[in-house]
Order: structure tokens, then C-alpha cells, then sequence
């Protein structure tokens, strides 16, 4: 157990050296893809700005736990919801559906080029790419 956390040590671990690095070229990969999938759909530049962060929306639900802070913060920060709303879109040639996959897949593209990556319920600074925050290197 770390005792700072209460967590198991395992409950913490980040990737690192150059798996982390390809993990961080994977999501820059991701954000210029579903950017430039976006620009070929003609989707509307205002919704995605608007949309664009709306995912980090989910922080807020720290304010209960970090338990379910992280919870939520990963449902919205997988890739399991927004490919499935890509597939239903282009599926069912649904335009809307396909523009919010595309920015929310972008959205978790930037966030990992950036380092940000899924939180483990030790707090939000405890991700799989590593520590974030004012404690990275404690």
C-alpha cells in the first residue's frame, strides 16, 4: 500500500520511457486524424470549439470523490463512447453523431499528446501516462 494514497502501488503505475512517448504520439495521431476528418466532413468550426472541451466537463465530478471523479472523468475520456457514436454516424449517415464523435475523439487525442491521460482513483494528478499537476515529481 502507498501510504500517501491508501492505493496499492499497482493502482498508480504510469507508462513510461518510450511507451509512453508512442502513447503520446498515438494521441497526437488521433487529434490531427479526427481534426482533419472533420475539415473533409465540412463540419462547422463553431461546434468545434464549442464541443471541443466539453469533456473535461466531467473533472467536476472530483467535487463528490475522486473514486467516482475518476470514473467519470474515464467514461468520458475512452475511446469506447465516441467510437461507438462515430460508427452509429456513419452507420446511419447521421451527421450530428458523426461531428461529436470526431471533436470528442480529438479531444482525447490532444489530452494524450499532452500527457493527460486515464485517472486512477488516487487523485486526479495519478494517471496511466504518469503524474500531472503541482506534485509530478513527488
Amino acid at each position: 500500500m502507498d501510504e500517501a494514497t491508501g492505493e496499492p502501488k499497482h493502482e498508480t503505475g504510469a507508462a513510461t520511457g518510450g511507451v509512453r512517448l508512442l502513447l503520446r504520439l498515438e494521441g497526437l495521431t488521433l487529434f490531427l486524424g479526427m481534426t482533419a476528418l472533420y475539415a473533409a466532413w465540412g463540419g462547422s468550426w463553431l461546434i468545434y470549439v464549442l464541443l471541443f472541451f466539453v469533456p473535461d466537463l466531467s473533472f467536476l465530478a472530483y467535487l463528490s470523490d475522486a473514486r467516482f471523479g475518476a470514473i467519470v472523468y474515464n467514461a468520458a475520456h475512452s475511446y469506447m463512447a465516441p467510437m461507438t457514436l462515430m460508427t452509429l454516424g456513419f452507420g446511419f449517415a447521421s451527421p450530428l453523431t458523426l461531428s461529436i464523435a470526431l471533436i470528442w475523439l480529438a479531444h482525447i487525442g490532444i489530452d494524450r499528446a499532452l500527457g493527460y491521460g486515464l485517472k486512477y482513483s488516487a487523485g486526479f494528478g495519478f494517471t496511466h501516462m504518469g503524474r500531472i499537476g503541482r506534485q509530478k515529481g513527488a
